[in-house]
């Protein structure tokens, strides 16, 4: 049920009283000034100590909430003198007063122990020597509660990607003293839809570019980040990851089999006891604190994430407070900047400020202070296209209507299924590895977050692009929740990805606010949504199986929510391939373990998209009424 809309008026009067509130400017001086800073080594029930930075306010007219935060990425920097530039998820925090904690994982940086990339959790726990991640906090907090002075009892949890997936698994079996988690961003399964795999396939630009920076061992607690990052040696990463060839080369080339968990990505490449064991999601259960989960519309690698610990988060803890907030914004935006825009596209308002200011911090003053009243819905959501903050009781809205674009001969799309079988019932391109999709048209050296928006003109004239279009829209109409593609395709090899983007057409002379005519927006077409399946994946992603040549077969998946709204005057695009590349490794065409494939493995294929009555295709969509 929609609560209300915010309309852009009164936007401009939520902004105009935010404006109003005085903000202190955090900065090293600020934060020294403040705070008085403390290390400690916290012991673990098993005896691995974490280590911890405590920043204290030194006002001690009060008792003051706990905001913990723990990562993979180093609390630097170290020393008792020397302080962060910045503490809690904004300046805002600090100018409330809270007391900040930062803590390294087991295994990380100054940590003893042993870091294991995204921990198993364990159910079911028979003495010390059985941790996780949800032990850890539990330990954390209590080791807090215990020895830390002037906090009123209270703790709060925050973190952003990595750190959001500790924040998830800390809420597990929350600690009595937990009061607000708040996972942002959070990673949740890395094989299905976070990272570095999208439906069985490898994310080659992302997943190499980080492990090249964060990858290396930890042979000891040391402040020294480990390996020596990788100098590509070009900015042009479509030419870089060509040059590299088969994902195998990674290790060959540069890796040298000396990073683990990169090692044991090459060794799983199907969704087996491996990756399922590392897939928070189901155990996202006795959660007693109240829950914020926060993601980004345009989050590159943790769009995924952010709804499926929201939504595992609802149905296993019936109820519990959670709530849902998405924003215009790429991996972490909110947490910086104003989020007005993102590439060419703009959003005629400073959502990330507005956000840090009207809803994360009363959310955390509420449960952690008894300040002010909780006025969030269950989900707040930027619709994008019209740009405005709508609020609903639950997400995805309950008035939706499911419906499907059907694809048709001569590169139309409509809303009606076709009626007949005509002859050839199907378009094909072929797929060349060689020259595989650029994955924007510009130079980059990987996986650009504003790709998520980006104009795709560049693969619509591409022959191995299938293009399928409406009419022209005479009236808006708003998509919202999962996008669910349906395919009926063949291909000539035994393996294939096919790729889906939902993009939004602008009218060839298109005005902006003032009625000038913004030249770069003219006939722009807008990513709205794209994902890939790996087709040997399409049944299960732990029971790969290859294709007929030639034989027709169904290719279903489901792609993490939109929220849109194609205005009167766009059309709605959809467009199929089966590279997109860096972003996505070159699929050989053949039915194998793709991280062994050597250079003679790849080929050319043939693939055909059927859009007949006996075999249609689609893009299943929910439709939320006006």
């Amino acid at each position: 049920m929609l609560l209300r809309r915010v309309s852009r008026l009164a936007l401009i009067l939520v902004f105009a009283t935010a404006a109003a509130i005085p903000l202190q400017p955090q900065g090293l001086e600020q934060v020294k000034a403040r705070y008085t800073k403390q290390e400690i080594y916290v012991p673990m029930r098993d005896g691995v100590r974490l280590f911890t930075s405590i920043y204290t306010p030194k006002d001690r007219s009060t008792a003051y909430p706990i905001m913990l935060s723990r990562t993979p990425y180093s609390v630097a920097p170290y020393g008792s003198d020397q302080y962060r530039s910045s503490v809690g998820p904004s300046p805002l925090f600090a100018d409330e007063g809270y007391i900040f904690v930062y803590q390294d994982v087991r295994g990380r940086w100054m940590s003893e122990g042993t870091f294991d990339d995204m921990r198993p959790h364990r159910d079911r726990k028979s003495g010390p020597a059985d941790i996780d991640e949800s032990t850890d906090t539990h330990d954390t907090i209590e080791w807090l509660l215990q020895h830390v002075d002037n906090h009123n009892g209270r703790v709060g949890m925050w973190g952003i990607s990595y750190p959001g997936f500790y924040t998830a698994a800390g809420m597990i079996d929350s600690h009595p003293a937990l009061k607000a988690a708040s996972p942002q961003a959070p990673v949740s399964d890395w094989f299905s839809a976070d990272d570095w795999h999208h439906n069985g396939a490898f994310l080659i630009a992302h997943a190499f570019g980080w492990f090249a920076g964060n990858g290396w061992p930890f042979t000891r607690p040391s402040p020294e980040r480990p390996g020596t990052p990788l100098d590509l040696g070009t900015n042009d990463g479509y030419q870089f990851y060509l040059n590299l060839g088969p994902v195998r080369n990674a290790n060959e080339r540069y890796f040298k089999r000396e990073m683990p968990f990169w090692n044991q990505m090459m060794e799983h490449d199907a969704k087996d006891a491996f990756w399922q064991a590392r897939n928070i999601n189901p155990h996202l259960r006795n959660v007693r604190s109240a829950v914020m989960t926060v993601g980004g519309w345009y989050d590159a690698e943790n769009l995924y994430g952010a709804l499926a610990v929201y939504r595992n988060t609802e149905r296993q803890n019936p109820g519990a407070t959670n709530i849902l907030v998405m924003g215009p914004w790429v991996h972490g935006g909110w947490a910086r900047g104003n989020g007005d825009a993102l590439g060419d596209v703009r959003f005629d308002a400073n959502t990330a400020e507005w956000y840090r200011q009207h809803v994360e911090l009363p959310f955390f003053n509420h449960y952690l202070k008894d300040k002010g009243p909780m006025r969030l819905p269950e989900a707040t959501v930027f619709e994008t296209g019209t740009n405005q903050w709508r609020q609903f009781t639950e997400w995805p809205p309950a008035t939706l209507q499911t419906r499907s674009l059907y694809l048709h001969a001569n590169s139309r799309l409509s809303f009606d299924p076709p009626s007949a079988d005509p002859a050839p019932g199907y378009d094909e391109y072929v797929s060349d590895p060689t020259r595989p999709v650029p994955l924007t048209s510009g130079i980059h050296r990987g996986m650009e977050q504003r790709y998520m928006v980006d104009d795709q003109r560049h693969a619509a004239r591409r022959t191995d692009v299938l293009v399928y279009q409406t009419d022209v829209l005479a009236d808006d109409i708003t998509l919202a929740g999962p996008m669910r593609p349906s395919l009926s395709v063949s291909t000539t090899g035994t393996d294939q990805d096919f790729v889906v983007k939902l993009i939004d057409v602008y009218p060839s002379r298109y005005p902006d606010a003032d009625g000038h005519l913004l030249n770069p927006l003219g006939d722009y077409q807008q990513l709205v949504r794209g994902e890939v399946m790996r087709g040997k994946f399409r049944n299960s992603l732990d029971r790969p199986e290859p294709f007929d040549p030639g034989k027709p077969a169904k290719v279903e998946f489901e792609v993490s929510d939109l929220f849109h709204t194609f205005r009167r005057g766009h059309r709605i695009m959809v467009q199929i391939q089966s590279t997109w590349f860096p972003l996505i490794d070159i699929n050989p065409g053949t039915f194998m373990n793709i991280y062994q494939a050597t250079e003679a493995d790849f080929q050319k294929t043939t693939e055909r998209v059927y859009h007949s009555r006996t075999l249609p295709s689609s893009v299943g969509v929910g439709v939320l009424p006006r």
